[in-house]
């Protein structure tokens, strides 16, 4: 087991902190950055989703699993910056211009709907993103002038001032490099003193407001935070796929978005790409076992939704803290052993859950 030894300050706010993170994330990154020679176009383009929906997931996270609040309508913010993404690239505007407005803009709508959420939490803050989704996915089909209705909405390739992004391998690298540099801004962000302020939100509101945290500027700020990853992730998805539409942006996409970050781990930001993996992953492993069963379970129009649902309760029953929590504990049992104790994790009931995820 490794102990780590502080002797000075900036040990303690280092993004790596020990060598073995170093190496990891290193052979990571190497392996991500080599994955179009290693793999399959089409396990590229699976990729390619899972890094877009890790995005989306860190925004998700850093709302619901550093904050506590919990949103049912981010397919909103989501299809708001792949709406604005298509109209401004079909316009002529260069890709990161293009993105940049798209993740404002969807800051901007996270901020209009987050003013009014403060007055309410829990599941009423839940019915009102589920309604604000709805009133969203509405104006897409209606707005046709500018969405193109239900009809859709087709999306160009990515133009970077002259060079454009038209093949799977070059704009995969285009969602890596945006994917790292999100994850190294969040990472950023949750060791500063916003971040912090954050947690102390999730962990007791009158806590929180008692040591001077002003409580609607920072839930407001993390909702805007939140809609903005969601709109450069919802920007991605749209050249990713090239065809838009009001449905792809339902109350389902909302619930997966949901599905993805508790499964993957709430309070992680490993949990946010473990959950996108979950839900690209899940529908391919179906499809690839769906042939050996039964025929009238495996041509079941439901089989999915059923799946999904006893993945979910499965998780919420036996593993509250997700994939990562798993892993944490298979980790600490490996470094433990022999000396692992059954009901070790028991007493993580009485810390903070600030300190259940270290």
């Amino acid at each position: 087991m490794r102990f780590i030894f502080k002797t000075d300050y900036r040990q303690d706010i280092k993004l790596a902190k020990h060598a073995g993170h170093v190496f990891w994330y290193g052979l990571l990154l190497a392996l991500l950055v080599a994955a179009p020679v290693l793999i399959s176009e089409y396990l590229l383009a699976q990729l390619t989703f899972i890094l877009i929906y890790g995005v989306v997931g860190l925004g998700l996270m850093v709302l619901a699993g550093y904050t506590g609040l919990f949103s049912i309508g981010h397919a909103a913010f989501f299809g708001v910056g792949a709406y604005t993404q298509a109209v401004l690239t079909g316009m002529g505007w260069p890709f990161p211009l293009a993105l940049a407005v798209a993740g404002t803009l969807s800051a901007a709508v996270g901020v209009v709907v987050g003013l009014p959420a403060l007055r309410v939490k829990g599941i009423y803050l839940g019915i009102a993103t589920l309604s604000f989704g709805f009133v969203v996915e509405e104006v897409f089909a209606r707005w046709e002038s500018v969405t193109g209705g239900n009809a859709g909405k087709t999306v160009g390739t990515p133009n970077f001032f002259g060079w454009a992004a038209d093949t799977g391998t070059s704009f995969y690298f285009v969602c890596l490099v945006i994917a790292v540099l999100s994850t190294l801004a969040c990472a950023n962000l949750m060791r500063s003193s916003t971040g912090r302020a954050l947690v102390a939100i999730r962990d007791s509101e009158i806590s929180a407001q008692s040591m001077g945290i002003h409580l609607a500027r920072y839930k407001t700020l993390s909702f805007a935070l939140s809609a903005a990853l969601a709109g450069i992730g919802g920007a991605l998805y749209a050249h990713q796929i090239r065809f838009l539409s009001p449905d792809q942006f339902n109350i389902i996409q909302s619930i997966d978005l949901l599905l993805m970050v508790v499964i993957g781990g709430l309070g992680s930001l490993h949990g946010a790409f473990l959950g996108a993996i979950f839900l690209i992953g899940l529908p391919q492993a179906i499809g690839a076992v769906k042939d050996f069963l039964p025929e009238a379970v495996g041509q079941a129009p439901g089989l999915k939704a059923v799946v999904y649902g006893a993945v979910l309760i499965a998780f919420v029953l036996f593993e509250p803290l997700g994939l990562y929590g798993r892993w944490l504990k298979v980790r600490t049992y490996l470094q433990l052993f022999p000396f692992y104790r059954k009901g070790l994790f028991k007493r993580q009931k009485s810390f903070q859950k600030s300190d259940r995820l270290k």
